[in-house]
């Protein structure tokens, strides 16, 4: 049974790691929060903005602040599968016998910086899928399993810059979390140019190792969820399925393709770890409604009159989040 004394520990070495990522990155606190929450439990995440707003820098700093493995993998358009995942090397050994090896590629760490990853082309991208969903990675007949924990973290410029590619939407699906980087605000800016001419560079130590996240993971494991919680994460999911008779109106008129079953998982996964880092042992019903929107904005495919009318996910997420009744706890 979960209890305060049960959480304490861990809500304190999630602050532990806020507090070291500040050192760096001014303001932006739901963005660190939003990978932290990405982190624990056990997903990837997709950070999107224009360049210029710390996305590469946050994630190499959660990378410092961690004692685990750390790899970056700069995406570019004439990036082949094999970069990342390895391939097989012929070698000779003394007595001039051949043989082939497979030489890992920079997926083989804890943490995975992909950055600007949509600047790849798909074939490329689709590289990440087995490694992303299964935790393997095959080469030929042979099949390497990844370290756990192991965390995709990819940085992507907004699709209308000049040379992206769309993600394809299988892999899309295996973020855990899309999140939306904004440009900071004026105090935050001023902050940040501070720093910057600053004589000393702050320093960053590592506070969290492989077993404390695995601790951590455990104690998620606990946090109580309600029946009408759970009911509600399966409404909303539900909501933005356009052919599904519980579909909203928005949704009827705006949405090719809902959301997985995987989104209710993901509501409730993300759920449970904000709840602990509210220092709550139960999940509630503002758990999921303030995680929703980077859950489901990657997973909802708008049609041509969404795009039309000026719509995005993000509008039509709003609406379903305030059109769906909360059922009363028995």
């Amino acid at each position: 049974m979960v209890t305060d004394a049960t959480i304490s520990p861990a809500v304190a070495k999630l602050n532990a790691v806020r507090s070291e990522i500040g050192k760096i990155i001014v303001g932006q606190q739901s963005v660190v929060d939003g990978v932290l929450i990405c982190l624990v439990a056990g997903g990837h995440v997709l950070l999107e903005g224009v360049p210029g707003l710390g996305k590469t820098t946050l994630l190499r700093t959660l990378g410092r602040t961690l004692g685990l493995r750390y790899s970056r993998i700069q995406f570019t358009p004439d990036l082949m599968p094999a970069d990342i995942v390895g391939s097989m090397i012929m070698e000779t050994d003394d007595r001039g016998h051949k043989s082939f090896r497979f030489q890992e590629g920079p997926i083989f760490a804890n943490l995975v910086l992909a950055d600007e990853i949509n600047r790849a082309t798909p074939k490329t991208q689709s590289a990440l899928l087995e490694a992303m969903q299964e935790r393997t990675v095959t080469s030929g007949t042979t099949t390497h399993h990844l370290e756990s924990p192991f965390l995709v973290m990819a940085t992507q410029n907004p699709i209308e810059m000049e040379g992206t590619y769309p993600l394809p939407e299988a892999q899309l699906d295996r973020f855990l979390m899309k999140i939306v980087v904004t440009y900071p605000s004026h105090t935050e800016l001023s902050r940040i140019v501070e720093r910057t001419i600053a004589r000393e560079e702050a320093t960053v130590h590592a506070v969290l190792d492989r077993a404390d996240i695995l601790d951590i993971r455990s104690v998620c494991h606990d946090i109580l969820i309600a029946p009408h919680v759970l009911e509600y994460a399966v409404q909303l999911v539900m909501a933005t399925q356009s052919d599904n008779k519980e579909a909203h109106e928005d949704t009827k008129r705006y949405v090719r393709y809902g959301s997985s079953p995987r989104g209710a998982q993901s509501l409730v996964e993300c759920g449970r770890v904000l709840a602990l880092m509210r220092g709550r042992l139960h999940l509630s019903v503002d758990d999921i409604k303030e995680v929703a929107p980077s859950v489901l904005r990657h997973r909802i495919i708008l049609n041509f009159d969404a795009h039309a009318d000026g719509k995005t996910p993000d509008n039509i997420i709003a609406s379903i989040i305030s059109g769906v009744p909360v059922l009363a706890a028995a």
